[in-house]
């Protein structure tokens, strides 16, 4: 695995399913042109004399001298410099280059505008205070509570014109206010209006679900009243809705208003009767009803609380008005979705794209159905006779009504791209492809084609009609199968660029509202307090996702094995690194106080791209050139915690090149930098004790501070089941049964010393600190929560995370230095057990393992390591020793331990040797475990 290339991945997401083709990404875009122009040795190694020429190179330069330049995609001729032409081919380029993948799980999504995230279980009590908001759209269809398992839902107007519905929806307002606080509702009933008189005059407008539970016919005006069933498992504030005329159970209401209308009923006795509003149209839609309290008239004790209660009953029946449940769920979301980064992120879209996607808001319910369920599906093509959707009334006048808006292209024959074939070839499963191939390409294969796999069949297809063998082929499609639609690019263009600027990450996609819904994640509740922009104007935005597409490039590169591609990306990334630093300030971002922008600039995934290429380069033994790459990023990156791995690099290959006093300075320079720490420092304290023996150094430099402390050992001796180079050591254990060394370490130490204890490495420790450190990691801090998705701030890889928080972190580590930590780890784990926080795995290690650790090591232990991670967790969070022992000497005290188990091949790192030292150095018991095979 190349070093870097992981988190070069998860910067650009999944692989997006319409690439374009690569020639023509190269030839159009003139900032990947110049990979063409990059020049390689006998030996694969860019060639220096060629350096000057590209490292110059400026996207900003004017071009407006020339007379024009035509689009390699349209035909047009483009006048005006780089920023013209690049705006142009943005929206121009075939195949959506911006498309992403796995969108496929959209169509069950359910979300909607909230600061807060929060999953409904019965394990957590929803407190008066909370932001409800999506509540309703956290879990899946409640099996009790009947909340609709369907997709569409339709509630007849009085004039039975649902069209008109759903255009009301398209106005939805995103910035709804939090809910109420208790105590603080007067405003909600006016001082001269009596709350029992506000209450009893008010028709509810709301609506039953869950039919499919009841057999009841419901005729127009039936009467109902609402009846608890708090002994429902999956909601306790499940609310009945009850037939008085027939005695039978209709359904339920809506859990977001079940929620409020329960301790209205509960607690204040109120009660509720109305009747059916509408019909629907068919058996299992929800129906429409009207309710109003019946009995208002005595006085109540808690007037504050009935005044909440209401205002957020009121509130949810204005909620279910914006958002009429006659959209489906899929289409409810993508509307909210667009809506929300029309109104946040506008400024970074043309006036013609913000057009383009409001137009979207104005499309038919069936239009923007099918719209939303081919961009969710594998493609780019889909026949017209497979597209079928029960929601869909009419696919043929959706399709007519999205072509003519652009949203979607029919495809023709005659215009047909190579790629646009392959495309529609792909819809084919393995034996039409044969039966194409028979029919129509005769003579083209023999009989060694008959067990070609399905892209094998496609590209030999797509090449006998380059090759003229079959030019009619795209009409005999056609002819076989009929029409064929796919998104258009614009459209997939524009829609991935909004995902992107939701969600700021490339791992995170609109799916990620399923597993919310699905209750596979809950995210913290924090305040997004957003005063920062991320991307301050459009060439910003643009300029990152062109450095996206270079990562993209080389991704692909290497996973094809494509030398000259790798290194035409990587040569693109470093002649970047000097505009993308000048333009968008990397040196200046990166050492200010919100220095995790600078993770959403170019330069920063240049410098990802370059990292990856002096991997590539040192995997090949080019030296020279990783030398030259790693120069250049420390040249750029004055501030970065990267900068300890690429001085160790450096150092390493100038001696690999035999230049040892250059090493040495190197070295030397590095140990001076306050941005190399951890294990790099001790790697290079290392290095020079090595490199700089006398003759070349009589004397040490100063800045050297290596540990004095020696760290223990312990020797265990095992019966090897193999002790093969390069394999994983495995031993029989002490019960005859096979086992890792690890294993074998916990019995040596629970028979030697009664040690109990897990294997861990850092897990448990960012656990405890995830945990233990909750309200200091999601605290209000402006900038650092920019989404509704977040598992950590921003700035917890970074010096500002500590230097922003500082009084309140030391605050909160003296009560764990004092001892209350097991009583804030109780506390905090049983307030947000099971909720998605960086570090922290609530399945690995049970609340008594935790217990257990936090009162053996002891605060002063713990707190140090918490102060540690918190000044620089980047640094960190990985190295932590193998195992953690403790035990108990009483009731409420321990001794722990820490071991880091090496196998008979296996030597420290110098990451694990930093920790070793700093964990002694805080008090802590650590030594190293070395299994060695017995000789018997």
């Amino acid at each position: 695995m190349l070093v870097g290339r992981e988190s070069l991945v998860r910067l650009i997401g999944k692989r997006r399913k319409f690439l374009p083709n690569r020639e023509s990404l190269l030839a159009s875009a003139p900032l990947v042109q110049s990979c063409l122009h990059c020049d390689l040795d006998k030996d694969g190694n860019i060639d220096k004399d060629d350096d000057a020429g590209v490292i110059g190179y400026d996207a900003s330069s004017d071009m407006s001298a020339a007379e024009s330049v035509v689009c390699p995609v349209c035909g047009k001729e483009i006048k005006g410099g780089n920023y013209n032409i690049n705006s142009h081919l943005d929206t121009c380029l075939l195949q959506g280059t911006k498309r992403k993948l796995t969108q496929r799980t959209l169509l069950q999504l359910d979300f909607r505008r909230g600061s807060k995230i929060k999953i409904c279980s019965k394990e957590l009590e929803q407190s008066p205070d909370t932001d409800n908001s999506v509540l309703d759209s956290c879990l899946p269809t409640n099996v009790d509570t009947g909340d609709p398992l369907v997709d569409t839902y339709v509630i007849p107007s009085a004039d039975n014109n649902t069209e008109s519905i759903c255009k009301n929806a398209m106005s939805v307002h995103l910035n709804t206010p939090h809910l109420p606080i208790k105590g603080a509702h007067d405003n909600f009933f006016g001082a001269s209006t009596n709350n029992e008189e506000a209450i009893s005059g008010t028709i509810l407008d709301t609506f039953i679900v869950g039919r499919k539970f009841s057999n009841v016919e419901v005729t127009f005006g039936m009467k109902v009243s609402l009846m608890r069933e708090p002994e429902n498992v999956k909601d306790p504030n499940a609310v009945k809705v009850f037939s008085t005329d027939l005695n039978s159970h209709l359904g339920y209401l809506p859990r977001s208003l079940a929620q409020f209308m329960s301790p209205l009923m509960d607690r204040h006795l109120l009660c509720f009767e109305g009747c059916v509003a509408s019909l629907p149209v068919h058996h299992l839609d929800i129906v429409a009803i009207k309710i109003s309290c019946q009995n208002c008239e005595k006085s109540y004790q808690d007037i504050e609380d009935i005044k909440y209660l209401w205002s957020n009953v009121l509130q949810e029946i204005e909620n279910s008005k914006r958002n009429p449940p006659n959209l489906t769920k899929y289409q409810q979301n993508f509307l909210i979705f667009v809506n929300e980064i029309l109104l946040s992120s506008s400024y970074l879209f043309t006036e013609d794209e913000k057009i383009f996607m409001e137009s979207f808001t104005s499309l038919s319910n069936d239009s923007q159905r099918l719209f939303i369920r081919l961009y969710s599906r594998k493609g780019p093509w889909f026949p017209m006779s497979k597209i079928s959707y029960p929601e869909i009334s009419n696919v043929g006048q959706a399709i007519d009504d999205l072509s003519a808006k652009e949203f979607m292209l029919p495809f023709e024959p005659d215009n047909g791209h190579t790629d646009d074939l392959a495309g529609i070839l792909g819809t084919l499963n393995v034996s039409e492809l044969h039966e194409v191939r028979r029919l129509h390409v005769k003579g083209k294969f023999g009989k060694g084609h008959q067990d070609l796999r399905k892209k094998d069949i496609i590209a030999l297809l797509v090449g006998s009609y380059k090759d003229g063998l079959c030019p009619l082929l795209p009409s005999m499609l056609l002819e076989k199968i009929g029409p064929f639609v796919k998104v258009s690019p614009r459209a997939q263009t524009i829609f991935w660029r909004a995902e992107r600027l939701f969600f700021l990450n490339g791992e995170q996609d609109l799916s990620t509202f399923l597993l919310v819904d699905l209750g596979a994640i809950k995210y913290a509740s924090y305040n997004c307090t957003v005063s920062d922009k991320i991307f301050v104007q459009r060439n910003d935005l643009l300029a990152y996702e062109e450095a996206i597409e270079v990562a993209q490039l080389l991704d692909e590169s290497i996973d094809e094995n494509e030398v000259e591609n790798i290194f035409n990306c990587v040569k693109v990334a470093d002649s970047r690194l000097d505009t993308a630093s000048g333009n968008f300030g990397g040196g200046s971002r990166i050492c200010s106080s919100a220095s995790f922008l600078f993770y959403f600039t170019p330069s920063w995934v240049y410098s990802k791209v370059v990292l990856v290429g002096v991997s590539y380069l040192e995997q090949g033994r080019r030296y020279n050139d990783a030398v030259a790459l790693l120069k250049r990023l420390l040249g750029h990156f004055p501030c970065d915690g990267r900068r300890g791995y690429w001085t160790v690099r450096l150092s390493i290959n100038l001696e690999h090149l035999g230049f040892i006093n250059e090493s040495i300075s190197v070295v030397e320079a590095g140990l001076k930098d306050p941005w190399v720490r951890a294990g790099s420092r001790m790697t290079l304290q290392k290095r020079i004790l090595r490199l700089a023996k006398p003759p070349r150094r009589w004397k040490l430099p100063i800045s050297i501070d290596l540990k004095k402390q020696r760290i223990k050992e312990v020797h265990v001796q095992g019966r090897p089941l193999n002790c093969e180079t390069g394999k994983k050591n495995r031993f029989y254990g002490e019960d005859g049964q096979q086992c890792g060394v690890e294993e074998l370490a916990l019995q040596y130490y629970a028979n030697e010393g009664g040690w109990s204890g897990i294997h861990t490495e850092s897990g448990i420790w960012l656990t405890l600190f995830g945990v233990m450190m909750w309200d200091i990691i999601f605290s209000d801090v402006p900038n650092v929560f920019q989404t509704r998705f977040q598992t950590a701030p921003w700035d917890l890889e970074t010096d500002s995370f500590y230097l922003a928080r500082r009084d309140p972190i030391e605050s909160h580590l003296q009560r764990i230095h004092a001892g209350m930590g097991e009583e804030i780890l109780i506390t905090f784990w049983e307030s947000h057990k099971g909720t998605a926080c960086r570090g922290v795995n609530w399945e690995q290690h049970s609340l008594c393992e935790l217990r257990a650790a936090v009162t053996c090591v002891g605060g002063p232990c713990l707190a140090a390591i918490f102060r540690l991670l918190a000044q620089d967790y980047r640094s960190w969070s990985s190295g932590m020793p193998d195992l953690l022992l403790w035990r108990f000497c009483g009731e409420y005290s321990g001794e722990a331990k820490l071991v880091e188990v090496k196998g008979p091949n296996d030597r420290l790192s110098e990451q694990q040797r930093a920790w070793l030292l700093v964990l002694i150095d805080c008090g802590f018991d650590a030594e190293v475990c070395k299994i060695t095979p017995s000789k018997v």
